[in-house]
């Protein structure tokens, strides 16, 4: 198993700032009743033209970015509509983090509670990863977790997260999966809460109860 703390692999450079979440997934692929089968609609306008036909000078389209598993991006990256199918879609194609000098509030929190990185960087250290990316030869990108820091073959800089998209990252841990964490003290606390105010539990099933018996 690989470890959770390491984040490497092929980088591609989008060179576009405010790529909002209709851009990265737009609104005619999200049909679906669930998170499957959006790989077609990462990014579709940009990989394709309205013929849909690959635009071959589009950097995911091209041979030597094929397995990129880091995007990065301008500023602003995940800006506009709450969509969270735009985080979905990005892990399927394979993505696994974004570096970015800022995100879109919204797209930040559903891109980490669902262990999709995203890593802030000042715009110099992005522009110096962009030209690491665009040498095949020098286009690898490696993100440590435990040392907070991101490496290519000409830069290292450090970055930040909180506390707890940190451990998540980290234990490959969810917001239900984090919060399962602490269910021994959740269940002491309901125990507590229940014997100092047993009128409270079961309110509902209790009146449900009496209205059909009445």
């Amino acid at each position: 198993m690989a470890d959770q703390h390491l984040i490497e692999g092929r980088a591609a450079a989008l060179r576009i700032e405010n790529l909002d979440t209709d851009q990265i997934m737009p609104k005619q692929f999200l049909r679906g009743i669930d998170k499957s089968g959006l790989v077609p609609g990462v990014l579709h306008d940009l990989r394709f033209d309205a013929a849909d036909h690959q635009r071959p000078g589009f950097v995911l389209n091209r041979p030597e970015y094929a397995g990129t598993s880091i995007l990065i991006a301008g500023a602003n990256f995940g800006c506009g509509s709450s969509r969270e199918h735009a985080v979905w879609g990005l892990q399927q194609y394979g993505i696994r983090a974004v570096i970015a000098p800022s995100f879109g509030e919204i797209f930040y929190s559903n891109a980490m509670n669902n262990g999709l990185l995203l890593a802030m960087l000042t715009p110099q250290e992005i522009a110096a990863l962009m030209a690491d990316a665009d040498d095949p030869a020098r286009n690898t990108v490696r993100i440590d977790l435990e040392t907070m820091t991101v490496r290519s073959a000409r830069v290292e800089a450090r970055f930040t997260l909180s506390a707890r998209h940190r451990r998540m990252l980290m234990e490959g841990l969810d917001v239900i999966g984090l919060t399962l964490t602490q269910r021994a003290q959740i269940e002491e606390f309901a125990q507590h809460h229940w014997a100092r105010h047993p009128w409270l539990k079961d309110v509902a099933a209790t009146t449900r109860r009496r209205l059909v018996a009445g």
